[in-house]
C-alpha cells in the first residue's frame, strides 16, 4: 500500500512538474510591445537624452538591439496591419490611419500572428491601440485573439480639444469624433474624456499585461502589448508627474520603461524568462509637429507621416536567453512584417498559403555567419504610392510629394504645429555615411540607380504604384464594413 502511495505521489509530482511551464525554447512565449509614435532616438540605448530607460538599456543587454530596423509605414493603421500579417500594408489595401467611420478594416481572412501560434495551441491575449478596425466584428477577437483590452484606435480621435477640453464648436473637426470607450472583448467598459482618464492607459495596460502572464504560466503564449502612447495626448499617472526632469514626455518614457520592467518581472517571478522571447518596438517615427509632446528621430531625417528615415526607421529590441546572444547589435536590415515568418520558424508553423512579404531573420537574431535574411526594403506612402527603395547601404528616392517638418512651427504642450509639403527630388543617399539623407550620390554611382529602379519596378507591377499609375497585380481587398 505504501508502495502504491508512494508511485502514485510521484506520478502526480511529474505531472504537475510538466504543467509548470509548458513554454520551451521551440514553443517559447512570445510578449510583443508595440508603441505608438516613439522614435529612433527616444530610448537611452539609442542615445537618448535625458530620457531615463533604464529597464529598456537592460532588456538590450539582455538580448539585440537592431540598428536598421523599420516599420512598413509611417502610419497607424497601416503600420499595424504590416506586423500582424507580414505583409506590405497596400498588399492588404489597407493604408493611412483608419477613422472610427472607415468602411474597410483588416480583411478576417488574413493570417495574423496570433492565429498564427494557435495552431500550436497558444493562449493568445491582446492590449492595447487595435486600429485595424472600429467594430464588432472588425476587432481583436475576429483575428486569433482570445482575449482584448483596450482602445479601438488612436487616443487622439476623441471629441476632445488639445486643452483637454470637451469640443463643442460644431466647425472643429474633433467633433465629428465618436466617444471614446475603451473595451473589453468587443463591449465599451470605460469612457475616456478626460486627460486623467489618458493619465491611467498605461498603468491600466501594464496591469492587464501582467494578469495575462499570470493567468497563463502553464501555457505557451502570445501577448501583444500595444501601447497608446506616445502618440499624443500624452499623460502619465500621478506617480510620474514631474519625475524624470525632462518635462511631461521625459515622465512618459519614463513610465513606459517601468512599464516594460513590470512585464519582465512578471516573467521572472513565473519563471518564464528563459523560454520567452521579448520583442520591442514601434510603429512608426515621432510625430514632430507636436514639438516638446514628440520624440526624437534621433538625427535621422524627418519623421512620422513620411517616407524619409525618421518616419519608418524605429528602435527594436529583442531577448531571448539560450536564442539570442546577450548584448549583441544588428546593424542588418530587418522590418516588423519579418516577425511573422521568424515566429512561424520559431514555432514549427507552416506559413499562409497567401503570399506575405516578411522575411524569416532567426538565422540574424541567432548570429550565424554572415546571415543576411533580408536583401531589399521598398518604402509605400499614402495610398499606394512606391516613394523610395533600400538595399544594403543604399536609398534611392523617386519624386513626390512629401510633408516636411521642416521650415515649420512647432507644437507645444500639447498642441500642434503647421504642417507643410515639400516637392522631393531623385536621389541616392548612402545611409551607413549620410543617415539624414543630404547628400545625392545618384550621379556618381549610376549602377546602383539602375539596379535598385530594377527592383522598385518589379513591385510597381506586383504591388502597383500610384506615382507611376500602375495598378498591381497582387494586391488583395480589404474587408469593407457595412
Amino acid at each position: 500500500m505504501k508502495r502504491f502511495f508512494l508511485s502514485l505521489f510521484i506520478i502526480f509530482w511529474f505531472n504537475a512538474q510538466a504543467q509548470e511551464n509548458l513554454a520551451t525554447p521551440d514553443l517559447p512565449n512570445i510578449v510583443l510591445i508595440f508603441m505608438d509614435d516613439m522614435g529612433y532616438g527616444d530610448l537611452g540605448v539609442y542615445g537618448g537624452y535625458p530620457q531615463q530607460t533604464s529597464h529598456l538599456n537592460q532588456l538590450a543587454a539582455t538580448g539585440m538591439r537592431f540598428t536598421n530596423f523599420y516599420a512598413a509605414q509611417a502610419v497607424c493603421s497601416a503600420s499595424r496591419a504590416a506586423l500582424l500579417t507580414g505583409c506590405y500594408p497596400n498588399r492588404l489595401s489597407i493604408s493611412g490611419a483608419l477613422m472610427p467611420w472607415s468602411t474597410v478594416a483588416l480583411n478576417p481572412t488574413e493570417e495574423t500572428l496570433a492565429s498564427l501560434v494557435k495552431k500550436k495551441g497558444y493562449k493568445t491575449g491582446m492590449i492595447g491601440k487595435w486600429h485595424l478596425g472600429a467594430k464588432a466584428p472588425y476587432l481583436p477577437t475576429s483575428y486569433g485573439f482570445d482575449s482584448y483590452f483596450g482602445l479601438p484606435y488612436s487616443n487622439d480621435m476623441w471629441p476632445v480639444g488639445y486643452d483637454g477640453k470637451p469640443v463643442t464648436d460644431t466647425a472643429d473637426r474633433k467633433f465629428k469624433y465618436p466617444p471614446l470607450y475603451l473595451l473589453e472583448g468587443n463591449e465599451p467598459v470605460k469612457l475616456i474624456q478626460t486627460l486623467e482618464d489618458q493619465a491611467q492607459l498605461t498603468g491600466m495596460y501594464t496591469e492587464r499585461a501582467v494578469e495575462f502572464i499570470d493567468r497563463n504560466k502553464k501555457n505557451p503564449f502570445f501577448l501583444y502589448l500595444a501601447h497608446s502612447m506616445p502618440h499624443v495626448p500624452i499623460a502619465v499617472s500621478e506617480n510620474y508627474k514631474n519625475k524624470s526632469g525632462a518635462g511631461l514626455f521625459g515622465d512618459l518614457l519614463l513610465e513606459i520603461d517601468d512599464s516594460v520592467g513590470e512585464v519582465m518581472r512578471a516573467l521572472k517571478k513565473n519563471g518564464l524568462t528563459e523560454t520567452t522571447l521579448v520583442i520591442f518596438t514601434s510603429d512608426n517615427g515621432p510625430w514632430l509637429t507636436f514639438g516638446n509632446h514628440a520624440g526624437s528621430s534621433g538625427g535621422l531625417r524627418e519623421g512620422k507621416g513620411s517616407a524619409w528615415e525618421g518616419g519608418v526607421r524605429v528602435p527594436c529590441i529583442m531577448s531571448f536567453p539560450g536564442v539570442i546572444p546577450a548584448g549583441t547589435v544588428s546593424n542588418n536590415l530587418a522590418t516588423t512584417m519579418d516577425i511573422f515568418p521568424t515566429l512561424a520558424a520559431l514555432t514549427g508553423t507552416d506559413l499562409p498559403k497567401q503570399k506575405i512579404d516578411g522575411i524569416n531573420i532567426l538565422p540574424l537574431l541567432q548570429q550565424v555567419a554572415n546571415a543576411n535574411p533580408r536583401d531589399h526594403f521598398v518604402y509605400y506612402y499614402d495610398a499606394n504610392s512606391l516613394k523610395a527603395i533600400r538595399q544594403g547601404k543604399w536609398k534611392l528616392v523617386f519624386p513626390h510629394l512629401s510633408q516636411t517638418y521642416l521650415d515649420t512651427s512647432r507644437g507645444n504642450d500639447g498642441f500642434p504645429g503647421i504642417y507643410k509639403s515639400a516637392q522631393v527630388p531623385f536621389a541616392l543617399y548612402d545611409l551607413s555615411t549620410d543617415p539624414g539623407e543630404t547628400f545625392d550620390l545618384a550621379f556618381q554611382h549610376p549602377a546602383v540607380v539602375e539596379a535598385l529602379t530594377t527592383i522598385a519596378n518589379e513591385y510597381r507591377k506586383t504591388l502597383g504604384d500610384d506615382l507611376t499609375k500602375q495598378p498591381g497585380t497582387e494586391k488583395r481587398p480589404a474587408a469593407k464594413i457595412n
